[in-house]
């Protein structure tokens, strides 16, 4: 059974790439081409809807998963990875940002520790017609940055539903909880 929900998450992902790449340019901040060129590796995939709820199946019994996938477009996640700690350029972090608020996006998260050691955390909204339509979450480490943008009617709050899923990194108490999963 294992093996069946592999092969359906596998090919989730490759038929999401070619599916929502329009959507998914939309969505990418052009600072990421940066971060992705110095990267030593890097994951970067995109589900859209019917990936979506294809993939919420794995997890029968979750109500909530399910509830907030109903109103999620899409989720892309782009991970990369820098071969030694504070190896990427910074100032790609700050186009990064800076994109997101010329595009009129809200800052609603900027926590950035003072000497870099911990990391920088940063969430964005983007409102339609006074309703939450995108979230993107920036969460950049010693060696690893990941950029999360969930597409859709969703709050902030439904995001602890979909933490732990789809790459989205579980956070309690507004601390990324390690995934301990055995795979």
């Amino acid at each position: 059974m294992r093996l069946f929900h592999s092969v359906v998450l596998v090919l989730a992902l490759v038929s999401a790439r070619n599916v929502v790449a329009q959507s998914e340019s939309a969505l990418a901040p052009q600072g990421l081409e940066t971060l992705r060129q110095s990267a030593s590796s890097k994951t970067e995939f995109t589900l859209d809807h019917s990936m979506l709820v294809l993939a919420s199946k794995l997890d029968p019994d979750n109500e909530d998963l399910r509830r907030v996938i109903a109103g999620v477009n899409a989720v892309s996640v782009d991970s990369y990875h820098c071969p030694g700690a504070w190896n990427y350029d910074p100032e790609a972090l700050s186009s990064v940002r800076d994109e997101y608020r010329d595009l009129g996006w809200q800052h609603m998260v900027n926590k950035h520790d003072k000497n870099g050691t911990e990391g920088e955390n940063d969430l964005w909204i983007r409102w339609q017609n006074n309703a939450v339509s995108d979230i993107a979450i920036l969460l950049a480490r010693s060696n690893q940055v990941n950029l999360i943008v969930v597409s859709g009617s969703i709050s902030p709050l439904d995001l602890t539903h979909l933490g732990g899923h789809f790459g989205i990194p579980k956070i309690e108490g507004g601390i990324v909880v390690p995934n301990t999963a055995q795979r």
